[in-house]
C-alpha cells in the first residue's frame, strides 16, 4: 500500500475505471502461468486500487481528501498490528 499512488488513483481515476481495472488483474492472477513475482506485484496494484475506491467512497459520504487517505493508511495499519 503506497498512499502516494492511492492518491494518485483517486484523483485521476473514477470508480469505474477503478472497478474494470480491478476485474482485470484479479483476472490475470488465476492464470496458470503467472509467476509468484507477476502476482505480488499485482496483489500490490490491487491494494492501492481498492484504497482509491475506498477513498471514493468517503469522500462521497462527504469526507475530505485529505482525512479520508489518512483514514484508509490508519485502517491497514491497524489491521497489520493486530
Amino acid at each position: 500500500m503506497k498512499i502516494p499512488v492511492i492518491r494518485q488513483l483517486f484523483q485521476n481515476t473514477t470508480p469505474a475505471q477503478l472497478e474494470t481495472t480491478l476485474e482485470v488483474l484479479e483476472a490475470f492472477c488465476e492464470f496458470r502461468g503467472v509467476s509468484e513475482h507477476e502476482i505480488d506485484v499485482a496483489g500490490e496494484m490491487i491494494t492501492n486500487i481498492c484504497g482509491a475506491l475506498e477513498v471514493h467512497q468517503m469522500v462521497s459520504e462527504g469526507a475530505a481528501e485529505k482525512d479520508a487517505l489518512n483514514a484508509f493508511g490508519q485502517k491497514v495499519m491497524g489491521s497489520i498490528d493486530r
